[in-house]
């Protein structure tokens, strides 16, 4: 059995950060994760995909993102149990947890984090019946490697934040993109919407409004969609790619059978304290809790992993004075007595 000061279940950013909020309080941390690398969807998902708003950083690609989160926290040695899923939690009767993977592996501490992100993920799929003839043949759900639409001619459909990122990135790598959603207004950030708008103005991007695609043709892959228009006649459009990005559907899994409070697919946290859940030294952070005015970025997993590590130590260390000292005077990482 692996014995530590805190189980993280989740290795994504928010997974990742904890574990140097907990190093400088001189806790051991050991981290779950179903994914066979660390750095959740961002390593599995979206590598290639920029980020806007980590501080100090205009702009950071998810996957340099995780890299810099792995060389920060290298110096506190954390253990990790990767490709296995939390299945299973029990309280022993000394007031700690044990938890279970699917296969088998036991872990134990006095606190559990549960970091797990929006937790598994598929695709919203588009009902059109002959799909799955051409799924990783053309039609993409996730955008993992942009490189891979290299002057290849891409139609994009969406009209959220994923869509319109991805609408502007490729604008300067395939030979041709076509956005179509079916609307004429956007739900992503309005920033990206004007940059979308202009691209389109430049000629850049070709922004198909008030359509869907309804059939995709081709023989061995991909090489044609069909475009119905509401107030036109249909489109055939030739295309290499096309990137139904509708979003993911994400469920809790095992998680949500542990008697936790769950509000939408969220676990419930107080947020006035240290989000912890209903359950008193199992805490959750990131985008898999909730709260009022909860915020589902980065930035604010972070910010929930700093509180709560605080909350977690006095479990780990119930006789040690908690001593909070500002990094930049510490003198050097781990210096913490």
């Amino acid at each position: 059995m692996i014995q530590t000061d805190l189980i993280i279940i989740g290795a994504g950013p928010t997974g990742l950060f904890t574990v140097f909020e907990a190093g400088l309080l001189k806790m051991k941390c050991h981290l779950i994760d179903s994914l066979p690398q660390p750095g959740g969807q961002l390593a599995e998902i979206y590598p290639k995909k920029p980020i806007y708003d980590i501080p100090g950083y205009p702009v950071v690609m998810a996957g340099e993102l995780v890299d810099n989160l792995m060389e920060q926290i290298k110096p506190f040695n954390p253990g990790f149990t990767l490709g296995e899923s939390a299945v299973a939690i029990e309280k022993t009767e000394d007031d700690k947890f044990i938890v279970t993977t699917n296969k088998g592996t036991q872990h134990m501490a006095p606190s559990v984090a549960i970091a797990g992100g929006l937790g598994v993920f598929t695709p919203r799929k588009p009902p059109i019946a002959n799909l799955p003839a051409f799924e990783d043949k053309g039609v993409d759900y996730i955008v993992r490697d942009p490189e891979k639409f290299r002057n290849k001619r891409v139609v994009i459909s969406g009209g959220g934040d994923s869509a319109l990122d991805w609408t502007v990135f490729l604008a300067d790598v395939a030979s041709e993109v076509s956005l179509v959603h079916r609307r004429t207004s956007f739900r992503g950030h309005l920033d990206t919407v004007d940059k979308v708008q202009e691209l389109a103005q430049k000629g850049k991007v070709k922004l198909i409004t008030n359509a869907e695609v309804v059939d995709v043709h081709g023989t061995d892959k991909l090489s044609q969609v069909n475009i119905k228009q509401k107030d036109s006649d249909d489109l055939n459009v030739d295309c290499d790619y096309w990137l139904p990005l509708f979003g993911l559907t994400p469920t809790l899994g095992p998680i949500a059978d542990w008697g936790l409070e769950i509000e939408k697919n969220a676990i419930v946290v107080d947020n006035a304290t240290d989000y912890r859940t209903n359950i008193e030294g199992i805490y959750a952070i990131g985008d898999v809790n909730t709260y009022p005015g909860k915020l589902k970025l980065i930035l604010c997993g972070f910010h929930e992993a700093t509180i709560m590590v605080q909350s977690a130590f006095k479990r780990a260390f119930p006789d040690k004075k908690l001593s909070f000292k500002y990094t930049t005077v510490m003198g050097g990482v781990g210096s913490l007595e």
